[in-house]
């Protein structure tokens, strides 16, 4: 994994981790599910999200970190000169779903292999390309043949009218409205080149 770069307010991020040893994260399809009610809890406060697909045994998210006057304290208990952590809030989100997992199926010791890995997204390119490759990866896995009939990621979250966490009026409008989101989603069919550089093995 390359050196672990601090995550900065106002900034955006590719943020992804996997299983230990590349271990099922998702064992049945309720735990999609049940994984992003803490990841709402604990990230949603601090952090605007963009993007995201859940795989069998990793995860990608693409994500803003709030400026520093969202992420300071509310409660007046607590030091409000200090901000909130959002590295701590995405190991909480880490160890909560593990519990759970450990608990449900018998299993005992680490689930997930590392903190979140993450790499900074540095251009408007990138925050582009980036959005359709997280929603190409199961194709790219060979996990599905085409990769809008994955139902554990935001593509078709973001063409919904339902309601949402996700910052879906932002990326509508950054493509351009529905149907030049969905274009570009299919007439760009694993073509990664303008960001192959920025994606590595450890991003999965």
């Amino acid at each position: 994994m390359q050196k672990t770069i601090s995550l900065e307010p106002g900034k955006y991020y590719h943020l992804y981790t996997r299983g230990n040893n590349k271990e099922t994260l998702f064992r049945h399809p309720d735990n999609y599910a049940y994984f992003l009610q803490p990841y709402r809890k604990y990230i949603a406060p601090c952090a605007d999200t963009f993007a995201y697909c859940l795989l069998p045994n990793h995860v990608h998210f693409l994500v803003r970190i709030k400026e520093e006057e969202a992420l300071r304290p509310l409660s007046i208990s607590e030091d409000t000169k200090k901000l909130i952590s959002v590295q701590r809030q995405l190991a909480h989100l880490l160890n909560a779903y593990a519990k759970t997992i450990n608990s449900r199926y018998d299993r005992v010791g680490r689930l997930f292999q590392h903190r979140f890995g993450r790499r900074e997204v540095t251009s408007e390119a990138y925050f582009t390309r980036l959005i359709y490759y997280i929603h190409f990866n199961p194709q790219h896995h060979g996990l599905i043949n085409d990769f809008s009939d994955w139902p554990y990621s935001s593509y078709h979250s973001i063409l919904s009218n339902s309601k949402t966490a996700l910052q879906r009026e932002h990326v509508l409008e950054w493509f351009g409205g529905r149907d030049c989101y969905k274009a570009f989603h299919e007439e760009n069919a694993a073509d990664f080149t303008p960001i192959s550089p920025l994606i590595g093995e450890d991003d999965l």
